[in-house]
């Protein structure tokens, strides 16, 4: 079976692969540092080998959870924010239709909840369900982040009134703190249905926990071949696998020499529709691990061919501080020839019998190149198909070599002690006991 590929040699015309192996040493050091767990952040290591840790009995058990919510519900809301939802959303988007929410489905549909404080999207939400028979994934592992626990206590309350409290318990699953935590109180005292997030993974390298697979199992997806997948990589990237070899590896050189080249964005790119997410968690993983100590490259994302009739005239002209890595799905699930026009009104009967995919193809193609000569580094990532396993490949992929880029380029990639100070003026803003003297503070400010 084929796996996920790496390409740079669009690469080298900027920084000559001298300068990509000249970090062989500093990446092979991390990759130990990872495995022996010597550097700063080394007690969030948990998802380094969780795939080979999976055994079938925990697959299993979310499984029968996710059965018991697709039976009973039309609708399953999963609650969360940042790497509490965004793998999740990336997955069930790579592998569902683009119009799934106009369908007819066999399971329940996924929504989600919890990202945001916006009143319209809360008020949209509860109005919707109202109703419906729905359950509620709740992911957290305090239980009072503000934006999921919000929502949560809204949902909570609407799915009590709906379902009685008796089958409301039954259909709202926790996913939490093993012992303590407002979240773990509140599922031991209603009886809800509960699984751990592991004290040892954070939540962007989350997605095969709980965390992820229980949302995606909902959606009907196949869990145990993600997990495959993303075991395959494990092994494919470990450090027994020469740095030449080893694509996390090399990915990691090359982003780490681009950066001390000048290179200061990396800009993410998709030619298919329901890779969005995937970008969004992307960007996530890497700007939280990264982005620190005045450090880091800054992940952006775009959406080709619609961006390139917004962002594209930037990209070709503007400032010459960024590198793309495109993710290219070699094969498609569907089949669809361009028809022939008697008129040809739209000149676009040189197309005719084509495959639309072939000429997205050759839109990918001819961008690489304009952007390559028009100064924009290009690294390439293949994905042979959109399945199950080649997404389990990716995501494994894309954490490693974001655990060895971020060592290398020092700083710790497991925390994120800047996303506190939005949380300190919002509480004292909202007058949250406890914080008065921030609130006199940052109101004499205003």
């Amino acid at each position: 079976m084929k796996n996920i590929s790496l390409n740079i040699d669009k690469v080298t015309g900027f920084v000559t692969k001298e300068q990509i192996v000249a970090f062989k040493p500093q990446v092979e050091a991390a990759q130990k540092a990872l495995e022996e767990g010597t550097l700063p952040g080394n007690d969030f290591l948990g998802w380094l080998h969780l795939p080979s840790s999976i055994t079938k009995e925990f697959i299993n058990e979310l499984k029968s959870a996710a059965d018991t919510l697709r039976q009973h519900c039309e609708v399953v809301v999963v609650a969360g924010i940042g790497g509490s939802y965004l793998g999740a959303r990336a997955v069930i988007e790579a592998l569902s239709n683009n119009f799934a929410a106009l369908l007819e489905s066999n399971g329940p549909r996924i929504v989600f909840a919890g990202h945001n404080i916006s009143e319209d999207y809360l008020s949209e939400l509860t109005a919707y369900l109202k109703g419906k028979k729905f359950g509620v994934i709740n992911i957290s592992k305090s239980g009072t982040t503000t934006e999921t626990a919000l929502a949560f206590r809204l949902l909570k309350k609407q799915c009590e009134e709906q379902w009685g409290k008796e089958m409301a318990s039954k259909v709202i699953v926790a996913i939490t703190d093993a012992v303590k935590g407002a979240a773990r109180v509140t599922a031991d005292k209603e009886g809800y249905k509960s699984f751990i997030i592991p004290d040892n993974v954070g939540g962007r390298f989350s997605v095969l926990t709980p965390v992820g697979l229980l949302p995606i199992a909902v959606a009907g997806y196949d869990i145990e071949a993600l997990v495959n997948g993303a075991l395959q990589m494990e092994k494919d990237c470990s450090p027994a696998v020469p740095f030449e070899e080893n694509i996390a590896a090399v990915y990691a050189a090359t982003r780490n020499a681009l950066y001390a080249s000048g290179k200061k964005i990396e800009i993410l790119v998709n030619y298919q529709p329901k890779l969005h997410f995937t970008s969004e968690w992307w960007k996530q993983l890497y700007g939280e691990s990264e982005g620190k100590d005045q450090k880091g490259i800054f992940p952006a994302s775009v959406d080709f061919s619609t961006d390139l009739h917004s962002m594209g005239q930037w990209i070709q002209e503007g400032e010459r501080t960024i590198f793309e890595t495109v993710l290219s799905v070699e094969t498609t699930n569907s089949s669809l020839l361009v028809p022939s026009d008697e008129e040809n009104l739209d000149g676009l009967n040189f197309l005719a019998g084509k495959h639309v995919d072939e000429v997205n193809k050759m839109a990918e193609l001819g961008t690489q190149l304009a952007h390559v000569d028009g100064g924009v580094p290009n690294i390439r990532i293949s994905i042979p198909v959109l399945n199950e396993y080649y997404i389990g490949q990716l995501i494994y992929f894309f954490e490693i070599a974001c655990g060895i880029s971020g060592y290398v380029l020092g700083v710790n990639p497991f925390n994120q002690p800047g996303v506190e100070a939005y949380k300190k003026n919002m509480f004292a803003l909202l007058d949250k006991p406890g914080y008065e003297e921030e609130s006199k503070a940052i109101r004499a400010r205003l």
